[in-house]
């Protein structure tokens, strides 16, 4: 009798064990359940995601767009060189060295690659990872890591898609309302600079080159921007403007620039110093280009550098436009206009001196011994 009710007890209390058990199990599962989300992401895929995010991982286009959120301290892992982000020209990386210079670098999106390394991807212990990769390519690293991945579009300068994209970041990350301060900053800026333009006749625009463009390394006077954000937010007359459809710029042979004789130059800051090359090489040339015998030559920061900086962008067309349209921009003093957008886009009071003194400045190009 004493051996039954021994068995009896222990069976009891195994089987309360075994319901309690069962009933924690079942708490932690609704508990999981309440702590995710599922979206559609812009690649079209289903991804079940943290409601809470704290550890997020960048990669292609998408770290400019979690600065521009505000959120660079959550990033746990960066997908460019260390070398970037001491470049003033990758501004949104230079304001935020002190939080990404010791982050592992997790991949590479440079000269338009797109390598990810898993091992350090699922070292970070990221929450989510964001990309601007095809559907393959975020479904791959999702498998590999075992971390949701959310895809958005690798977006174009101020187009809808940049802004579809600001928007599903900011909603997944809890800062909607800074992605739509972002968006209506911007359109803000482009509606002001299209209604300062829109009407200006044939006859009073003059002829504009974009040269030494930055696409995919840097080069000389004889790669040119063709259907270039800077010039067409201005309505500028860009004599390149489609001469290719499938890239932001494009070689061309230096005999065509002497052909189209631009009255105004302006020319990305990193390339200024192969068109001095070139000059000390073949002055005559340049003595044949009405825009250097009549002193308008510019420079100004690259607006690309791994990839379009919206608020290098911004600023370049309020400079381009005071230049080419001094009456329409006459109320804008540029140095505090330039001041104010970076300083909403990175939080940063007085970038102009930050280019200025990495050389990268706005400024009159003087070709030649300046002696």
């Amino acid at each position: 009798m004493i051996t039954l009710l021994i068995f009896s007890l222990a069976c009891c209390s195994l089987s309360c064990a075994n319901a309690n058990s069962d009933k924690e199990q079942t708490t932690a599962d609704s508990s999981q359940n309440e702590s995710t989300t599922t979206l559609t992401d812009m690649a079209g895929r289903t991804v079940e995601i943290p409601t809470e995010i704290e550890r997020i991982v960048p990669l292609g286009n998408t770290p400019r767009m979690v600065a521009y959120l505000g959120l660079a301290d959550q990033v746990v892992g960066i997908s460019e060189f260390k070398e970037a982000t001491t470049s003033p020209l990758q501004a949104y990386a230079y304001v935020n060295k002190d939080l990404w210079s010791d982050l592992p670098i997790v991949g590479s999106s440079v000269l338009g690659s797109t390598d990810y390394y898993p091992e350090a991807l699922m070292a970070t212990n990221a929450d989510i990872i964001f990309c601007t990769y095809s559907k393959e390519q975020a479904d791959d690293i999702q498998r590999q890591t075992g971390i949701p991945v959310v895809a958005v579009a690798d977006a174009t300068a101020f187009g809808d898609d940049y802004d579809a994209s600001l928007r599903m970041l900011g909603d997944i990350c809890g800062v909607s309302s800074r992605a739509e301060a972002l968006i209506t900053y911007i359109d803000t800026c482009l509606e002001d600079l299209n209604a300062r333009t829109a009407s200006i006749s044939p006859t009073d625009n003059p002829s504009v080159l974009a040269a030494a463009a930055t696409y995919k390394g840097v080069h000389g006077i004889d790669w040119v921007y063709t259907d270039y954000p800077v010039f067409n937010t201005i309505h500028a007359n860009n004599l390149a403007q489609n001469l290719t459809t499938d890239a932001l710029a494009t070689m061309v042979d230096k005999e065509q620039i002497l052909t189209w004789n631009p009255d105004y130059i302006f020319l990305d800051s990193s390339g200024v110093s192969l068109v001095q090359d070139a000059f000390n090489k073949s002055p005559d040339y340049f003595n044949n280009l009405h825009a250097f015998t009549s002193d308008q030559i510019y420079q100004y920061p690259n607006a690309v550098k791994y990839d379009t900086n919206l608020e290098i962008s911004l600023v370049n067309s309020y400079y381009v436009g005071k230049i080419l349209f001094p009456d329409q921009f006459k109320d804008i003093d540029f140095e505090t206009e330039a001041n104010a957008i970076f300083n909403f886009f990175l939080g940063s009071d007085d970038y102009l001196s930050v280019l200025e003194a990495d050389g990268s400045g706005y400024a009159k190009v003087e070709l030649g011994d300046p002696s």
